[in-house]
């Protein structure tokens, strides 16, 4: 069995499965022998099993399903997954460990991006922005008057925090700055000095956390236990008019249970970035006006997919020249 790091000895194949950065193709194209997809589009099951036959390293992105039948299928020189961004919930870690797959990706790149997207959410919903953007846009607004468009002040509110990491942390740090009350549930309480730091309270259970929430906000791994998290009996715990917000994952919010809330006038509200299906979104969802709905952009600045490139290539680089990567997934392969 190979050791987890030996020296490659020659440049290693690398296939990219979607179109990144120039100038991180670029550097990728100098330093590996390495296949790109200039098309920039999904490529199908029959393309990646074709592509994981001929290269050492893989770079896939969230929207590549790597599951163990497709590594089971895989050619043997592949020994490297390394993925573009911070989510490995798409990759079937058991199962490559199991074939001495290394697995790497690129955490905390995305922090502030994200925690950007979900505060324009945080901040929009209850401000009706995308209500009022669509009568601008229709040709229906009549002018200014004082009972138009009513929305809710952020200061005083609950923002309720699902998941209390980088990102978590992040959006916490930029609530403060609008006077909104931060609780939140985690795994693991956080130490009292960051708690301090963030003016953040814990809350020790998702119901109760859900049922104080006047915006509830989901930065949560997607797993088989966070499957559907937010569903019919927790939406019902909401405070009527809350918001959810979820810039995390699709998975995490049955979209029936969302949709019937939000069609009975329940919620003051849904800020969604991701969805179940992707690319498909419910066509019910963009029929309500107080929706926004995002094309799963938390990610997308230019700084932080530059950024997440260069990772990529530091991981494999490192492990090329027989040495750990950086950014190991430890659960993968210890």
């Amino acid at each position: 069995m190979p050791t987890l790091a030996q020296p490659l000895g020659r440049p290693p194949r690398v296939f990219v499965t979607r179109h990144l950065l120039p100038e991180v193709e670029g550097r990728l194209s100098e330093l590996f022998q390495t296949k790109l997809n200039p098309a920039d589009r999904p490529l199908s099951r029959a393309e990646l099993t074709a592509a994981l036959q001929s290269c050492d390293v893989l770079v896939p992105t969230v929207t590549d399903r790597i599951d163990a039948d497709l590594l089971a299928a895989a050619g043997a020189d592949l020994r490297l997954i390394a993925s573009f961004g911070a989510g490995t919930d798409h990759i079937d870690l058991a199962a490559a460990a199991a074939r001495r797959i290394m697995v790497t990706n690129t955490p905390g790149v995305f922090t502030d991006d994200t925690a950007d997207i979900a505060m324009e959410m945080i901040i929009g919903l209850p401000r009706r922005v995308r209500e009022g953007i669509a009568l601008v846009r229709r040709g229906e607004w009549s002018g200014w008057t004082p009972t138009a468009l009513l929305g809710v002040k952020l200061a005083g509110k609950t923002l309720a925090i699902v998941g209390m990491g980088r990102i978590g942390q992040a959006v916490a740090h930029r609530a403060r700055a609008f006077g909104l009350l931060v609780a939140y549930h985690n795994r693991k309480r956080l130490p009292t000095a960051v708690e301090q730091m963030f003016g953040a309270r814990y809350v020790e259970t998702l119901d109760t956390l859900v049922g104080e929430a006047d915006i509830l906000t989901l930065h949560c791994p997607a797993n088989p236990g966070s499957r559907h998290m937010i569903d019919a009996r927790r939406i019902a715990l909401m405070k009527p008019g809350a918001c959810l917000i979820n810039t995390a994952r699709g998975d995490l919010v049955d979209e029936e249970a969302l949709i019937a809330a939000l069609d009975a006038g329940r919620l003051g509200g849904a800020g969604l970035d991701v969805y179940p299906n992707e690319p498909t979104v419910d066509p019910r969802l963009l029929q309500i006006p107080n929706v926004m709905t995002l094309p799963h952009i938390g990610s997308a600045t230019r700084e932080g997919r530059a950024e997440s490139g260069h990772k990529v290539i530091a991981n494999i680089r490192a492990w090329a020249d027989g040495h750990r990567p950086p950014d190991q997934v430890l659960s993968s392969l210890a």
